[in-house]
């Protein structure tokens, strides 16, 4: 059995298509998409991790609309989703809050295209099944370097041919449905604000 699990979507820091670190901007897709893809596959917690209160504030309005009010009652399915979603600061706040959560051998898996070497989805699914994992994903051109310092484990890139620029949502739902799949699990029960 798979241990509870968990995503963060990182827009800061991270990469332009120049290379340079930047912070990107938080979209309504990635509130809803990813969030409808983690309660699908049983995980417990879905961080978006943005330094820029204004985005942090966008976060909180889209998000407050869907728990609360109309757009609970509208749509309850999509409010159980965003009842994940924890935005924080910087992917250590996700990581330390996770850890809190899921315990304190919660292992991050860096996640993104540019690199060759990586854990396969076999080897990944046995971390699984012996600690709780963050899987991390960036936005824009992918995670920024100092995010690789740390020596955390980083799954191979997708590959299917030739053309490599997936958008993070495809391929945060190809990695979920190759590591976590027809295993799926009870996700860890936290507490929501509904």
């Amino acid at each position: 059995m798979l241990r509870p699990m968990a995503i963060a979507l990182v827009h800061h820091p991270v990469l332009d298509r120049r290379g340079d670190t930047v912070t990107s901007a938080i979209t309504t897709l990635d509130i809803h998409d990813l969030a409808r893809l983690a309660t699908s596959y049983g995980l417990s917690r879905y961080y978006l991790v943005t330094p820029v209160s204004e985005q942090q504030q966008l976060i909180a309005r889209i998000v407050s609309h869907w728990r609360q009010g109309f757009g609970a009652e509208y749509n309850r399915d999509r409010c159980h989703a965003l009842n994940l979603i924890e935005t924080v600061d910087t992917l250590d706040d996700a990581l330390a809050d996770w850890r809190r959560l899921a315990g304190g051998d919660a292992l991050p898996v860096l996640t993104g295209a540019r690199h060759q070497q990586g854990l396969g989805f076999r080897k990944a699914r046995g971390l699984a099944k012996e600690r709780p994992l963050l899987l991390v994903f960036g936005t824009g051109h992918g995670l920024a370097s100092q995010h690789y310092t740390h020596g955390w484990p980083e799954l191979a890139p997708l590959r299917a041919g030739g053309y490599n620029h997936l958008s993070v949502r495809t391929a945060a739902a190809i990695i979920l449905d190759r590591l976590v799949g027809e295993q799926r699990r009870c996700s860890l029960q936290v507490d929501s604000d509904v």
